[in-house]
């Protein structure tokens, strides 16, 4: 299955265009553009959801339209699926009734089949939600309700079209045509036997379309995470080459990288922020919920299962070492680069020395690829003066890049002087880990978290590499291994290289360093 980096995100115009024509000012970080010159029963949908007595917001306009285009050509809906994963509470429910009523209004003996966690869930929201709203709309004239077990239906009087549920089974949708089959909350689907049963029914009705929708699930949402992925690679496809599927995609999320706490974040991933939610409501579910739970539901981020704990990295003293006002000391800094095993992320970060005697750890640069990391060290050496800048040797990923540090002017230690004297490190210089470098400097990164000897940011990226780091035995000590760790540990490692070249250097270079001064 194609995969698609979490770093893509809507072209510019396309944004734009949403912003114009429907005053969209949080676009789905995925999502299948408007085709203008294709009608749409969007429009249609929208008076049906002012009639059930909601107001239309722009990102629900927005789906519509582009979801119920219809093919100049064949007349038929130019989508036969679509894809809709957005955050809770953003009002995806009432979108789809909206969908669901006016079907059964517009066409006749229309058969539309709902689906949630179970039977029983979806019987409730049936009930409970939908309709309870028709039934307190100006649309309640039009319809009746049939609640008997197995045969349930709200039924239009004068299309005799149906909205029914269904169970999750392979058996679930079998029997006659289905016009408009609709999975929610796809996240407890751990298969696709729902879709498997929907789409054999649909196979003679020209104007069937099938559409699932959820919020973020966990690492069990087998359909949920498959149509996911496929509906990422599918939009970016669209755009690298303008041929449009059969199938349209829509996603609201915000990356790792993207602070939770953040009010932007949750401008940038909640489209119905400043219409039927705030900032304030937001915030209390923040304070609330766990963490990885707000992230799942509100951020639309998929929830991962704690991983197992490492005796080595004693990642349960990481939280109490976070201290949001920390900086590096400009005069006391050392860099270090790290490159992920497969090269495709690399990571520069920074260790200085606190007043108190902390150090301080920070990831200070982290991009795909390696081209830029050179030119960018060139740049902070210039401005940092650091102690030093340390990169493992060549049997690690980093390695790689010390002949082009060194050729920009990132030298070694080397001779100073006259004769036969000793190479004296300077600022600036190399800090080359070899494998001893390195086990010494994971033990002091050990200590220092178990000691309470640093303080970090909280940065994602490297709370993240500390979470699921791995590490493996070098005789009777250890070093983190890339290979066997549950993420890219790049930026932990980084930070661990940063602070040994930053004890180990700073007496040197620093004349008048006194490491009594550490413990004042």
């Amino acid at each position: 299955m194609t995969t698609t980096s979490e770093t893509w995100r809507l072209p510019t115009e396309a944004a734009e265009d949403l912003r114009e024509r429907y005053g969209l000012t949080c676009p789905p970080r995925w999502g299948t553009p408007r085709r203008p010159e294709f009608p749409t029963l969007g429009g249609k949908v929208a008076a049906v959801m002012v009639r059930l007595g909601f107001t239309p917001m722009p990102w629900q306009r927005y789906v519509w339209d582009v979801a119920l285009e219809i093919d100049p050509v064949t007349r038929v809906f130019a989508y036969r699926d679509v894809g809709l994963s957005v955050p809770r509470q953003q009002g995806k429910t009432q979108g789809l009734l909206a969908v669901k009523v006016h079907r059964a209004a517009a066409y006749r003996r229309q058969r539309i089949v709902y689906a949630a966690q179970t039977r029983a869930m979806a019987r409730d929201r049936w009930e409970d939600e939908f309709w309870a709203t028709i039934e307190a709309s100006r649309l309640i004239r039009q319809f009746v309700i049939r609640k008997a077990n197995a045969h349930e239906a709200i039924i239009h009087k004068k299309t005799r079209s149906r909205i029914g549920i269904t169970a999750n089974t392979e058996h679930a949708g079998h029997g006659p045509p289905l016009d408009l089959g609709m999975i929610d909350e796809a996240f407890a689907h751990q298969d696709d036997r729902l879709e498997q049963a929907f789409s054999p029914a649909m196979l003679t009705r020209p104007m069937a379309q099938l559409w699932w929708a959820s919020a973020g699930g966990t690492e069990k949402s087998v359909f949920l995470n498959k149509k996911r992925a496929a509906g990422r690679a599918m939009v970016e496809l669209l755009f690298a080459t303008g041929v449009h599927p059969r199938n349209a995609y829509f996603e609201w999320f915000a990356p790792d990288d993207m602070d939770r706490a953040d009010p932007a974040t949750w401008r940038a991933t909640l489209p119905a922020l400043g219409y039927t939610v705030t900032e304030d409501t937001i915030q209390a579910e923040l304070d609330k919920l766990d963490p990885a739970e707000f992230d799942r539901a509100y951020l639309n981020r998929t929830r991962k299962a704690a991983p197992p704990t490492d005796p080595n990295v004693p990642k349960e003293r990481w939280p109490g070492l976070v201290d949001a006002s920390s900086r590096p000391v400009p005069d006391a800094v050392a860099l270090a680069i790290d490159v992920s095993q497969k090269r495709d992320w690399s990571t520069i970060a920074a260790a200085s020395m606190r007043e108190d005697g902390r150090v301080h750890h920070e990831v200070v640069a982290r991009r795909p690829g390696t081209d830029w990391v050179v030119p960018a060290m060139v740049r902070l050496k210039k401005l940092w003066n650091p102690i030093a800048i340390a990169v493992p040797s060549s049997g690690a990923p980093a390695g790689s890049l010390i002949d082009d540090l060194v050729a920009a002017g990132i030298d070694v230690p080397k001779t100073r002087g006259k004769g036969s004297e000793r190479a004296r490190p300077a600022r600036g210089d190399l800090a080359i880990l070899r494998t001893t470098d390195a086990v010494e400097a994971c033990a002091q990164m050990a200590d220092a978290m178990r000691q309470d000897g640093g303080r970090h940011l909280d940065q994602v990226p490297l709370t993240a590499a500390v979470n699921g780091a791995r590490t493996r035995r070098v005789g009777d000590a250890w070093t983190l291994d890339r290979t066997a760790s549950l993420t890219d540990v790049s930026p932990l490692c980084a930070v661990t290289w940063a602070r040994w070249a930053l004890v180990t250097r700073l007496p040197v270079v620093i004349d008048d360093y006194d490491i009594a001064d550490s413990f004042a």
